[in-house]
């Protein structure tokens, strides 16, 4: 009410001082008298449109009777008002007789500036606007103007004086040709205006509406329908037209000045005038895809949109960057040329009273004082004030009495409006920015908004300038104002969640084509593997001996690198296709480092980096092919291959974004030998333990795979249910290299502590057999120089047989260990030469004498890198956890030794068994009875370390037992008890040599080294024999 009140009475008081308005001359004062007007035009109509507005203020004057004791004074007098503005254009109309010449003599001074801002496309094109290269000789010369401030001013803002200003003051439509040619090409350029943010007034059904009462109105009813009809048909090719020409105009623009920035001094009008047309096209857009009764679809659909609006924060990015080079320029032209000018003018004028004078030369001191030295040293540059003074004398000098008439003076008006604006180069650039090109009516637009973002991403020529959309969402926070605070948060909130939204969505696009290009490599590296060449081979071999095989015409199979050989550079294939799509998207998001949304910073690339982090997790998972159901996993070798392959495509992936692959790569792997990830879900480490313990270690205890040691591999044995793998292949030293180089030093741990945890288990129930056997084994311990009261003693021992099958799976589970140790040292020894041998000699070096806590700290660096070691520290921390509370130390190191014995003792009964033959082509027994020489050394070694006890002097016992149990059974006549003996006297042999205690001069003293030589001999006759 008071905001009407107070334009009311500025409006007579304009009326009666008869003000001058020409929007080329006096450009503040009439921008100004004309936004007045039309805001509160656009307010009455907003007011209008709350259906509950009655109740409103009803509630309104009811609370302030409950507060205060009486109703508002002004209340009659605004319920009032707002029956009177049911129909606010109509009571207006009607207001606004008096106010009829000032108004319209502002809008028809219009008529030298929106005709030349309403051209085509083509004509913009011949006329070569804004082109810097058209006219090379002047590319120097400053872009001038006699209407300076006119040239970059909103068309969307004088369509809305026009169409407003004339329903106001429509009798003026009647008796002026301008007035009617203006009001008939704003009809024509749209069909509704903004009148705040998204809400939006459809002018033609309006003016028709109003006119329809009123006598004699029948012609301008018809301009009225005629201009709509050509509205419809055209104004959407029309703008189409135009921008596609800025877009080509905004280029040229945006390069030549990032070329040469320096011509951001004379060409700045030209700068902002090109933002100021994008953003009228972009927001003429915007508005008119919702609301336009749409003839031609396809002029509201705009794909090519992103590619305008990045040029346009191209250009506002060289503004910022280049803002000191603008203001060297145009304090220079300020104090050298304005100055001066503006001197001569004033001394010129025939009359020029006292307050005028003063202010003028306020104006020539002001400029001539300037100097370049200012910007050089940083100076906060402020002409606020000295704009406030023109827009003051405009109001002084543009009343009817006035003793120096600004109509009278137009050259000086021209001259000062050129002033402001070089002076607006120097301090409010940022407000210039703003003024030109703020597009933060997206804001309110957001269902568009992210349409025009999906389009832009869909065609891989426009995803390059995708960075567009989150730039934007940088103009969110200029809509907001001083008077409406409580809407920040709610503004601030939606830009940050749009920018996160696009920024993410560019992300996962870029990943999803990286991912692409991933698979197509990892295929073509998949077909150089070993396995793919047996074709070829047998290809070969088969024209070498002339046989012919397979049908005729078979195809002949291409080999790898055939796609690499390009015949004809017009044929584009699918890897060339994501390449250009990437590198266009990779651009967008590598165009920014970072930007600032709502006091946020957000990083591009950081987006991309973690997607690629999350997708490369899951690919390496993905790749190892696991199966729980059929218990399949890939080689470690084709795995090796594919991580490679995949690797090798991110690090490509640097010479498009400056990110640190090499940063996602450690974060990624150094995961993956962990047990589980950060998101707690299984890695290749789990998934490759829990694969070789439960699938290829349980296969070898049932008998299915034996270890190899000629071969260094575990080999599937002929059953009759045959394995749905071959353990070779997961097995040999190539896939336990290639499983090292996948779970490093850590996840090579990890294994051995699981495969450890299994041999503590076995060890656990090793114990439980020997407490059972306790005085038996006692009494044995002493008697083995008595050969009857052993025979005796042996009868009365139980499960005999499952310690031998306990200590085999344990030999076993060594040997895997002993594989994977050396697989890791021969990885770390490649990686890392000169490390592993510096381990490997602190190792070397340790002093006999060395407290056993610092030997194991040794030990345990030398088995972390892959070293054998005399005794292992993984299996002494498994055993030491075994330690039972309820037994005292002195007698688990009783049933250490005791586990000893019972071994011993047992041994002569593998010469009974079948399997129990040695193989000298593998240099073992297929029942994997030659681990049981690794398992004997090892948990001994591991045991009295635990206890204290000499190591040596146990194994020593260890070998007096088994070599008197061993000869006891060459004294046997039975067939069937010796038909392995032979076999199993080799036991002996393969325990003294891997032990590093014992010593064949200590074997020779218990065992004649003649049984062995001829137990050598026997087998290896045996063997030559079944062969034959």
């Amino acid at each position: 009410m008071e905001f009407k009140d107070h334009v009311c009475e500025l409006l007579n008081t304009i009326d009666v001082c008869q003000v001058f308005f020409d929007i080329t001359v006096n450009f503040d004062l009439t921008k100004n008298y004309l936004d007045l007007i039309i805001t509160y035009t656009t307010l009455m109509i907003l007011l209008s449109r709350i259906e509950e507005r009655k109740a409103i203020i009803g509630l309104y004057n009811y609370a302030h009777e409950m507060t205060h004791g009486a109703s508002d004074r002004e209340y009659p007098r605004l319920g009032q008002m707002i029956v009177d503005y049911e129909n606010p254009l109509k009571k207006m109309m009607e207001e606004f007789v008096p106010h009829s010449k000032a108004l319209s003599d502002a809008l028809i001074s219009l008529q030298m500036v929106y005709p030349r801002r309403n051209l085509s496309a083509d004509q913009w094109r011949n006329a070569q606007l804004l082109s810097l290269i058209s006219a090379p000789s002047t590319m120097l010369n400053p872009a001038q103007s006699d209407t300076m401030p006119c040239e970059y001013l909103s068309l969307d803002t004088m369509e809305k004086w026009i169409i407003f200003g004339f329903i106001l003051c429509h009798g003026v439509l009647n008796s002026d040709a301008t007035a009617l040619t203006l009001w008939k090409l704003a009809l024509q350029s749209s069909s509704c205006l903004a009148l705040f943010r998204d809400e939006v007034f459809h002018i033609h059904k309006a003016a028709e509406d109003l006119f329809v009462n009123i006598r004699g109105y029948n012609k301008r009813i018809n301009d009225i329908r005629e201009c709509k009809e050509a509205a419809v048909s055209h104004a959407g090719s029309m703008h189409r037209e135009r921008r596609k020409f800025l877009r080509s105009a905004l280029k040229e623009l945006a390069t030549v000045l990032s070329d040469q920035p320096g011509l951001l001094g004379p060409k700045a009008l030209f700068v902002f005038m090109a933002l100021s047309f994008a953003r009228d096209e972009i927001i003429w857009l915007l508005r008119h895809a919702d609301n336009m009764p749409k003839k031609s679809a396809d002029d509201f659909i705009d794909k090519h949109i992103a590619e305008l609006i990045f040029y346009m924060e191209e250009l506002r990015a060289h503004v910022r960057k280049y803002g000191p080079v603008m203001q060297r320029y145009y304090v220079q032209y300020l104090s050298g040329f304005d100055a001066v000018v503006l001197n001569e003018l004033v001394q010129n004028l025939s009359v020029c009273p006292e307050d005028e004078s003063i202010i003028m030369s306020s104006f020539v001191n002001t400029m001539t004082s300037l100097s370049v030295k200012q910007v050089e040293d940083g100076e906060v540059f402020d002409f606020r004030g000295m704009r406030l003074d023109w827009f003051r004398l405009q109001a002084y000098t543009s009343v009817s009495k006035a003793s120096l008439g600004l109509a009278d003076h137009r050259e000086l008006g021209k001259m000062m409006n050129t002033i402001i604006f070089h002076t607006k180069m120097v301090d409010s650039l940022v407000e210039m920015l703003v003024e030109t090109s703020d597009l933060s009516i997206f804001c309110f637009y957001s269902r568009a908004f992210e349409k025009m973002f999906q389009q832009c991403l869909e065609l891989p020529s426009q995803s390059r300038y995708s960075i567009a959309f989150p730039l934007l969402c940088t103009h969110f926070m200029s809509c907001t104002h001083e008077l409406c605070p409580e809407e920040r948060h709610h503004i601030g909130d939606r830009s940050l969640s749009l920018c996160n939204m696009f920024l993410d969505e560019m992300a996962k696009q870029a990943r999803n084509l990286i991912t692409d290009i991933c698979t197509e490599q990892c295929t073509l590296s998949d077909q150089l593997l070993p396995k793919h060449c047996a074709k070829t081979i047998s290809q070969a071999v088969n024209k070498k001996s002339k046989k012919q095989t397979g049908k005729k015409g078979e195809p002949e199979r291409e080999k790898p690198g055939v796609e690499s050989m390009r015949k004809n550079r017009l044929v584009v294939t699918n890897l060339d296709k994501l390449h250009t799509a990437l590198s266009e998207l990779c651009f967008s998001i590598n165009y920014v480092p970072n930007m600032i949304v709502w006091e946020h910073t957000f990083t591009p690339r950081e987006y991309l980096t973690s997607h690629l982090e999350i997708r490369f997790t899951k690919s390496i998972v993905g790749m190892t092919m696991y199966n729980q159901a059929t218990q399949e996993i890939a080689k470690p070798s084709e795995l090796l291959t594919s991580v490679r392959a995949y690797m090798t495509v991110l690090q490509s992936i640097e010479n498009y974004v400056q990110i640190d692959i090499t940063r996602v790569f450690n974060n990624v792997l150094l995961q993956q030998t962990q047990h589980l990830d950060s998101h707690g879900e299984p890695t290749i480490t789990s998934l490759y333990t829990n694969w070789y313990l439960e699938t290829l270690l349980r296969q070898v205890s049932n008998g299915h795979i034996a270890y190899f040691p000629a071969m260094k591999a575990f080999v599937n044995l002929p059953t009759e249910n045959e394995l749905t793998f071959n353990a070779e292949e997961y097995s040999d030293i190539s896939e336990m290299r290639a499983l090292s180089e996948l779970l490093g030093p850590y996840g090579m741990k990890f294994l051995s502590e699981s495969l450890m945890w299994h041999i503590s288990s076995q060890v656990a129930e090793l114990k439980k057999l020997v407490v059972e056997n306790v005085e038996v084994l006692t009494q044995m311990r002493t008697s083995f120089d008595k050969p009857d009261q052993m025979a005796a003693l042996f009868k009365r021992l139980s499960s005999v047989d499952s310690v031998l099958k306990r200590m085999t799976i344990i030999g076993v589970i060594l040997s895997f260990r002993s594989l994977a140790q050396e697989a890791l040292r021969d990885v770390l020894s490649y990686h890392i030469p000169f490390l592993v041998s510096s381990i490997e000699d602190f190792k070397d070096h340790i002093p006999r004498e060395t407290d056993m806590k610092v030997a194991m700290n040794v030990y345990e660096l030398s088995s972390a890198a892959g070293l054998p070691c005399e005794i292992d520290p993984a299996l002494v921390v498994a055993l030491s956890s075994q330690k039972s509370e309820n037994i005292s130390p002195e007698e688990e190191y009783k049933i250490a030794c005791l586990l000893m014995v019972f071994v011993a003792v047992s041994l002569p009964t593998l010469a009974s068994n079948v399997m129990s033959q040695y193989s000298p082509a593998i240099e073992g027994h297929c029942n994997n009875i030659h681990c049981l020489a690794k398992a004997i050394n090892q948990i001994a070694a591991a045991l009295f370390t635990i206890h204290k006890g000499s190591i040596e002097d146990r194994l020593k016992e260890f070998l007096a037992l088994a070599s008197s149990s061993l000869l006891k059974i060459g004294q046997e006549t039975d067939k069937t008890t010796t038909r392995n003996r032979e076999s199993v006297y080799l036991l002996l042999d393969m325990i003294v040599q891997e032990s590093p205690f014992l010593t064949m001069d200590l074997l020779e003293s218990c065992f004649p080294y003649v049984l062995l030589r001829n137990a050598y001999h026997a087998v290896y006759k045996q063997s030559v024999t079944s062969s034959a």
